[in-house]
């Protein structure tokens, strides 16, 4: 079956396996995510938001082809960003956290496809208020979401995810 559901226990090695083919991409600098191997993004990290719920996958050609964790979960960082609504009550923001996409689908979509779901799940949950964040480094996710209307808050130094010297850019958008 095509499309974005919740994850299942099964999906956690193919997460995983995106998370590693990744930090391969940038090891070998063919990518700056500013992620490091074994700290984070880890199969833990997938795991955590499994057992929360909160861990949805994208299936093309019959595997994972993306991934993210949507929650209402905003990190403390974000306390540091000069958000656009910050009257924003917490019970109507929701926050798109570690969108990855398989290299193998790199360039088909399914990061548009991804926020587009996240969007219409934040609506569907009555949270009109969207969050997210990414590391300044990360010019490809950057430009995605500005081209998806999220507006760059501002940016946030902070060791983020256990990542030191990290330069993260909070982005915001209202539906």
């Amino acid at each position: 079956m095509e499309g974005i559901r919740k994850a299942r226990l099964e999906d956690i090695p193919q997460v995983a396996a995106i998370y590693d083919r990744l930090l391969s991409e940038e090891e070998n600098g063919r990518a700056v995510i500013g992620w490091i191997r074994g700290v984070y993004p880890t199969e833990q990290t997938a795991r955590d938001a499994l057992e929360a719920g909160t861990l949805f996958v994208l299936e093309r050609e019959g595997s994972v082809a993306a991934a993210a964790k949507i929650d209402q979960n905003q990190v403390p960082e974000y306390a540091g960003a000069p958000w656009r609504y910050p009257e924003a009550p917490d019970a109507q923001v929701m926050v798109l956290h570690t969108l990855v996409v398989d290299p193998a689908f790199a360039g088909q979509g399914c990061g548009t496809q991804f926020v587009a779901f996240y969007e219409e799940y934040a609506l569907a949950c009555g949270c009109p208020y969207l969050r997210m964040d990414t590391n300044a480094r990360n010019a490809a996710a950057r430009r995605l979401y500005a081209r998806l209307g999220y507006w760059e808050a501002g940016i946030v130094p902070c060791v983020f995810n256990g990542i030191p010297d990290v330069q993260l850019v909070c982005l915001e958008k209202k539906l």
